[in-house]
């Protein structure tokens, strides 16, 4: 009499799976942002061309010395119109670049969580917005100093209105840039829309006076660098809100939701 085996199993093994992969840390997407946002033949043009502009825009009361107060927050005016100017340009450009130039694909893929991406490119404005702020200052100090070596009764002065006012300026007009570049994905359209819309309201003058004491950023935002917050704060929280909060919002919504062909 033979004794039967147990059948055996010849299959091989099926293969353990793989570990799920990290997520990507955001110190590095921070990295990553920051040089897409600075290290490009574009970006570097356009944030030199800003820290020339901000520094020529002192030779303004440097030479004008009847026109405009020989004080550091007036010199600090100069500086904030100088950044808030052209640097928002560049904000933009880190929120439509990916759009534009067809690397969307690329970068959603690597980081399917697409708030992440779209946080570490606002938090990369706001960084380049503070470094700005930091320049505008150093910038103003250089120039007031050469004016009191020549001379003149200067202001060294600076109350805590004016400085809160510039920081705001700079920081409000950068975030406008991500807002617009958000929302439209496009360089060309948000460019152009965030240089006319305050145009088209001085064009209008009269016509939209009341209206403009709320939206026109060429006023609200005036009120906001001279630091002049008495009776105004309510006109410029309410540009803020049209012209940054919204759009922002629905940019960041648009980005998150928008299909990758």
């Amino acid at each position: 009499m033979t004794a039967t085996s147990a059948p055996t199993d010849s299959r091989p093994a099926a293969a353990p799976m793989p570990p799920a992969s990290a997520p990507i840390p955001f110190a590095r997407l921070l990295r990553v942002e920051w040089g897409k946002a600075t290290d490009t033949r574009s970006a570097r043009w356009l944030l030199g061309i800003t820290a020339l502009a901000t520094a020529l825009l002192m030779l303004v009361p440097l030479i004008d010395r009847q026109g405009n107060d020989q004080t550091f927050a007036a010199y600090l005016q100069f500086a904030a119109f100088g950044i808030g100017t052209l640097l928002p340009v560049v904000s933009i450009l880190t929120l439509t670049t990916e759009w534009t130039q067809r690397t969307v694909l690329t970068t959603f893929v690597q980081v399917p969580r697409r708030s992440r991406v779209i946080s570490a490119k606002v938090v990369v404005s706001v960084l380049i917005a503070f470094a700005a702020i930091a320049y505008g200052v150093v910038v103003t100090t250089v120039a007031l100093s050469i004016a009191a070596a020549t001379g003149r009764d200067v202001g060294l002065g600076l109350g805590a209105a004016d400085l809160v006012g510039y920081a705001l300026f700079v920081l409000v007009n950068i975030g406008m840039g991500v807002a617009f570049g958000a929302l439209l994905h496009n360089t060309a359209a948000a460019v152009v829309l965030f240089y006319v819309l305050p145009t088209a309201f001085g064009i209008l003058g009269d016509a939209v006076a009341p209206v403009g004491r709320w939206l026109d950023t060429n006023t609200t935002f005036n009120w906001l660098v001279e630091g002049d917050f008495g009776g105004h704060v309510p006109n410029i929280l309410v540009s803020v809100l049209v012209w940054l909060v919204v759009p922002l919002a629905l940019g960041l919504v648009r980005t998150a939701r928008r299909e990758i062909t």
